[in-house]
């Protein structure tokens, strides 16, 4: 059974800067040797995250790439995909997209902004990944 978490943006640090979150999620997901794919908003969101994901802590190496880089997308762990990239689906993928992720993966993570306003999208897609039998999950981050 597919499975859709989401994880809902409440500590200070994750307010401040979100794509801090997803850096924490693809760790995780490299440690536990998940090839995945994150699904970023738009080409900036992509750029900033492959930023992200070099800094945001000395210690940490994840091999990733943004979707068309020169490399063979295989080779990292963590793929970028802006949209109107043609990215192969990976197991796991980590979605800040408007829209809720099609396809052939075993577990997707929603990240929620902690603006309220904000949430109204996302309850619709707990919805629909619970229409289509998704296992779902809740964590407050």
């Amino acid at each position: 059974m597919p499975r859709a978490d989401f994880y809902l943006i409440a500590k200070p640090r994750f307010c401040e800067e979100p794509l801090l979150l997803v850096c924490e999620l693809a760790r995780k997901s490299h440690a536990a040797g998940l090839p995945t794919l994150v699904l970023a908003r738009d080409a900036a969101q992509a750029e900033r995250l492959d930023d992200l994901l070099w800094s945001f802590d000395p210690d940490a190496f994840i091999p990733h790439q943004i979707a068309g880089a020169d490399i063979e997308e295989d080779e990292a762990d963590v793929l970028i995909a802006a949209p109107g990239s043609d990215a192969p689906m990976r197991p796991l993928v980590i979605n800040l997209r408007d829209e809720a992720v099609q396809g052939g993966f075993e577990r997707v993570l929603e990240v929620v902004p902690a603006d309220e306003s904000a949430r109204e999208p996302l309850r619709e897609r707990w919805k629909q990944y619970k229409s289509r039998g998704f296992e779902l999950n809740k964590h407050d981050m």
